[in-house]
């Protein structure tokens, strides 16, 4: 798809405008127009330039607060190169106040994997990008759409951060998705690739008090219930532990960042991801 757009935009003679730049609005994706995002581009892009920037996905929790990520990592993208992409994946899509539409990456024919990374692919045709993956991250139902997107998709990624996760997926192949990962193939048309996801460098990242569960909790009765989902554990804490260990079980190192006196804030832990991230570049460089 980027060399589709790079190719629309070199005939229509497209340039960038004023609202390209800095922390641009809200893009129509052009996958499916029911979704879009916002950038934030470094002060110093240019057009006329070939210096390269990276580019970091900080996808949005239940709140859906995906400017207020984007402007958080704004000085992150100007010390580091780095065009900051942020989608939004609007509350009740198909079923009216459905709050978890894009976690598990499937809803109603609803490919959520393919919608971000078409707009990684927008971006791509738009901006000079390095070629070497993108950085992800995303807390609470980000992080759930962030650990599964990795498991699906690592070939695209050069880092990911998993903050704090309601309900995690395990790479565990005697339970199916969500709870596993054994039909897969079957329901993704991929398959897992264990050797790409040890390729990519990995943040779970949590508080050391996110210990409630009001919001989730699984009940028998819930339609999200299925034989496994105790395997994950009571709370964040549990969970985000039991996503670390499965993925250590298979050779994929992980940084593990507990936050001391830190219960459920996003507003808390953009500063350890920002410096996972700033590490990650480093050695990449």
């Amino acid at each position: 798809m980027a060399d589709t757009l790079a190719k629309q935009r070199q005939g229509h003679g497209i340039k960038l405008s004023f609202y390209d730049f800095g922390a641009t609005p809200f893009f129509a994706s052009q996958m499916d127009q029911r979704f879009s995002y916002c950038l934030y581009v470094p002060q110093d892009y240019s057009e006329t330039e070939d210096k390269r920037y990276d580019l970091a996905v900080i996808v949005h929790g239940t709140g859906r607060t995906a400017t207020w990520y984007r402007d958080r990592f704004a000085d992150f993208a100007e010390k580091n190169d780095c065009i900051v992409l942020a989608p939004l994946f609007p509350v009740g899509i198909i079923e009216p106040g459905e709050l978890a539409n894009y976690k598990r990456i499937e809803f109603h024919g609803i490919r959520y994997d393919f919608v971000l990374l078409s707009m990684v692919d927008e971006v791509a045709a738009k901006y000079r990008l390095r070629d070497r993956g993108f950085l992800m991250y995303g807390y609470s139902g980000g992080g759930q759409f962030c650990q599964r997107l990795f498991m699906l998709h690592p070939q695209r990624l050069m880092a990911v951060s998993i903050g704090a996760p309601g309900v995690v997926t395990l790479l565990n192949a005697d339970y199916d998705w969500w709870v596993g990962v054994r039909d897969i193939g079957q329901r993704f048309g991929r398959e897992i690739d264990l050797e790409a996801m040890r390729s990519v460098a990995v943040q779970t990242l949590i508080g050391s008090e996110d210990t409630q569960t009001w919001e989730i909790t699984i009940p028998r009765d819930s339609k999200l219930w299925m034989d496994g989902a105790e395997l994950q554990g009571a709370n964040r804490l549990d969970r985000i532990e039991a996503l670390a260990r499965s993925f250590e079980a298979a050779g994929i190192r992980v940084r593990r960042d507990v936050v001391p006196g830190v219960a459920h804030s996003p507003f808390d832990m953009a500063d350890p991801a920002e410096d996972f991230f700033s590490s990650v570049l480093k050695e990449k460089n």
